[in-house]
């Protein structure tokens, strides 16, 4: 029985440009017309993605922790600064609620008194340990109402890491170090370590349920917290994959069997498969709150999901801002490149090229709608106007435009495309004489601006 279905063309003179959807003064909503269905020990479950809209989810931050891992540390003042500007991006209701710190040394000490200082409700600041009972001392000297714990899960770390004689002893030790936090007054965030590399029913299932039973004897706000860790990227979101690898499945099982409230239960990837941004709205589809993220995914080997771009996925399924400031993601970049982090051009989102078209539209043509070629609005959003590369089809008064956003010029400050002129004709010449095909770069502009305007050069970037 053939499934074809004939669809007769819809003639209009109107285009329908699915705003319901592309509202260009937001990033693109994700609209689902459907439960997601996953089959779970023989049995179809389905998750409702519409409980996002009111679910309580959230972002937490681990630059200042596995960021740390992937490069120098930074110091006291950056620390402080970026925190600063975190705190801004995720507003007032604590879309990125948490970051957590370093408590070793005495800058890790001495960066945490100074962020706190700054008396931001969000994100709270925690902590981040070994799972040794002697660790809890730093955190209760801190101050800290949490503290995550490293209880690595798979026995490549159990057996061949941490040398374990078995399982058991195992758990056991992971549970002294959670009874020492109960003790200490601290909430224990246990992060299992490679759950995407582990046995599963032999092991993670038991040791969740156990710290479950345990929680049960002390305050709501002691109740340990449980921290999924793809160490490796092995993590998949496709519906079908078998466990330890599927998230779906994972999350269920962590949610429905071991009794994890979503609250308490969060989503740590990495990128080592590029299935690192995915795999975290995933997680949020399928009954966890909480993603933990770095800035600009900077983090160690392949780099975690990215805190900007889960900003951008959090405002998609909210459906509105929720009192983000977006534009801070623009000023956060901004001060990572001063301090030296490196930012491919073609970075999504704050990449110097991110937004500018190389498809041979002229200025012009941009201007007639902008949406053809951009994906929301980045003048509002991010304060980034959509840009584009010079071509043969530019003309005077690309050029123009090119220069006065180089040097930032707006209103009377604005140069005339006369005075662009010399700029203007080796562009022409590079088509016209030697027969150029490509879209010239920034940094070819760059040097024929510094060459041909020397005195805007010295006045404006001098």
């Amino acid at each position: 029985m053939s499934n074809i279905k004939e669809y007769p063309l819809v003639d209009t003179t109107e285009p329908n440009l699915l705003e319901q959807t592309f509202d260009y003064g937001l990033p693109p909503m994700i609209h689902f017309d459907g439960p997601a269905i996953e089959v779970i020990d023989g049995r179809q479950v389905e998750f409702d993605p519409a409980l996002l809209k009111s679910r309580d989810i959230v972002i937490t931050d681990t630059t200042f922790r596995d960021g740390q891992q992937a490069r120098p540390p930074y110091s006291v003042e950056q620390m402080v600064k970026i925190y600063d500007l975190l705190a801004k991006l995720g507003g007032p209701n604590g879309v990125i609620r948490q970051t957590e710190f370093f408590l070793y040394t005495k800058n890790d000490r001495e960066t945490l008194d100074r962020c706190r200082e700054l008396g931001h409700e969000f994100p709270e600041c925690t902590g981040w340990i070994r799972a040794v009972k002697g660790d809890f001392r730093l955190v209760r000297e801190a101050k800290l109402k949490e503290s995550g714990m490293l209880t690595s899960c798979s026995d490549y770390h159990i057996f061949q890491k941490l040398k374990f004689k078995s399982r058991k002893q195992c758990m056991d030790s992971y549970c002294e170090v959670v009874d020492a936090a109960f003790e200490a007054g601290v909430r224990p965030r246990c992060h299992l370590e490679d759950v995407t590399r582990a046995d599963i029913e032999g092991f993670v299932l038991p040791f969740v349920q156990r710290l479950m039973r345990m929680s049960e004897q002390v305050p709501d706000k002691l109740k340990a917290k449980i921290r999924l860790c793809d160490t490796m990227g092995f993590g998949i979101s496709y519906p079908g994959v078998e466990l330890p690898r599927s998230i779906p499945k994972l999350i269920y099982k962590m949610t429905q069997e071991c009794g994890v409230p979503s609250e308490r239960l969060e989503w740590h990837g990495h990128n080592d498969f590029h299935k690192v941004h995915v795999n975290g709205g995933s997680a949020w589809l399928y009954g966890c709150d909480a993603v933990n993220a770095t800035l600009f995914g900077f983090g160690e080997r392949t780099g975690n999901p990215p805190l900007e771009s889960a900003i951008i996925e959090y405002i998609a399924l909210k459906g509105g801002l929720c009192g983000i400031q977006t534009e801070v993601i623009t000023e956060i970049a901004d001060y990572m490149k001063s301090i030296g982090l490196p930012i491919p051009d073609n970075y999504p989102l704050v990449g110097k090229a991110f937004n500018t078209t190389r498809a041979g539209i002229h200025a012009g043509g941009l201007r007639q709608d902008e949406r053809i070629y951009n994906i929301f609005d980045t003048t509002a959003l991010l304060n980034r106007p959509p840009r584009v590369a010079l071509t043969d089809k530019t003309g005077s008064d690309g050029v123009a435009l090119w220069v006065n956003e180089f040097f930032g010029l707006k209103g009377d400050k604005r140069i005339s495309k006369i005075k662009c002129h010399k700029v203007a004709r080796w562009v022409t010449d590079q088509y016209e004489k030697h027969g150029r095909m490509t879209a010239i770069s920034d940094e070819e502009l760059e040097t024929q601006v510094k060459e041909l305007m020397p005195t805007y050069w010295e006045k404006y970037k001098g």
